[in-house]
């Protein structure tokens, strides 16, 4: 590796080990102070002169605590003559705000890119934004990288024969296409309205899915009220098994058991973008891990070598569905 450096915040630290054990390389220490008026104060712990910095935090709760603390890291990184600094960022929270759909509101996606980009960040890595149009509102390049290749493998080794992969709604349905195709299977979607953050309204199944063992593909299950009225549907379209699959496991509140408690539900399947604490923990959850993948990509962007080759044939889901 090139003059690389890594450092982790205070996010996820198992995934940051993870990813410099796949690269080889040592996790340097951050130490993150709070002083008596709540302010955060960070110091990386390790020489940046010259270095190609690394830094990882995904944006898991407390999101804004996270956040402040990457955007000091950033800053500390960039005070400290890093020659290039790339956030690391598993987990883009604020991808969800990326449109103005309601007077007066804001638009934390496009806020919080802004805010990357002003800290220091000459780059950025992530996966599995909510919507692509997120990619965009970044002015520093973007490595956007997806959870397909993982969620595929897990769900090969199962008979497929009878499968069907369904998507919540129609804006999720060319990744779920991108999945299907990787599968072998068909696709379906859910027709769905949503009422607010929480509350979501599916009028119809689109596709054929009596019969049939379902695969529900999204990008993150957060407090999964959308999931279970989706689920409530396909039973009563007379669905043979149904599992889930997810890149981002939020699971706010009781959302995890109650999505295992759902009658008809085999396994809920997502990723490790998103630490989950082991007292939540489901004998149907299983968790899949993106430190190889999100490592492989830091090596392509510390060696200068294509990272959007890590896809193969299928570059983006959107391309995966036109094809």
């Amino acid at each position: 590796m090139n003059q690389i450096a890594v450092f982790g915040g205070s996010s996820h630290p198992e995934l940051a080990r993870d990813i410099c054990a796949q690269l080889g390389v040592p996790l340097h220490p951050t130490l993150v102070k709070r002083f008596s008026n709540d302010c955060l104060e960070v110091q990386l712990q390790a020489n940046c002169r010259e270095q190609d910095v690394f830094l990882i935090q995904t944006l898991s709760a407390p999101v804004q605590d996270h956040l402040v603390e990457l955007l000091l890291m950033l800053d500390a990184a960039r005070g400290a003559s890093a020659s290039r600094i790339t956030a690391v960022i598993p987990h883009y929270s604020y991808a969800r705000s990326d449109k103005k759909d309601a007077p007066r509101i804001s638009i934390g996606g496009r806020l919080v890119a802004d805010l990357l980009t002003t800290a220091g960040a000459d780059r950025v890595l992530t996966m599995t934004l909510h919507s692509p149009q997120v990619h965009g509102f970044f002015s520093v390049p973007v490595d956007h990288l997806h959870a397909l290749s993982e969620l595929a493998a897990h769900f090969q080794r199962y008979d497929l024969s009878n499968t069907v992969v369904v998507s919540p709604d129609l804006g999720n349905a060319k990744t779920a296409a991108a999945f299907a195709k990787r599968l072998g299977t068909s696709v379906a979607a859910g027709a769905k309205e949503r009422i607010s953050d929480t509350e979501v309204r599916i009028s119809a199944i689109i596709g054929e899915v009596r019969g049939r063992d379902v695969i529900v593909l999204d990008d993150e299950v957060a407090s999964g009220g959308s999931m279970i009225e989706l689920l409530e549907h396909l039973r009563a379209s007379g669905v043979r098994s149904i599992r889930i699959a997810c890149t981002h496991g939020i699971f706010a509140g009781s959302a995890l058991h109650r999505l295992a408690a759902q009658p008809g539900l085999a396994e809920i399947v997502c990723t490790n973008t998103l630490p989950i604490a082991p007292e939540r923990m489901v004998d149907k959850l299983t968790v899949l891990s993106v430190a190889p993948a999100l490592a492989e990509a830091m090596r392509r962007i510390n060696s200068g070598e294509s990272v959007s080759a890590l896809f193969h044939d299928v570059t983006r889901p959107e391309q995966a569905a036109a094809e």
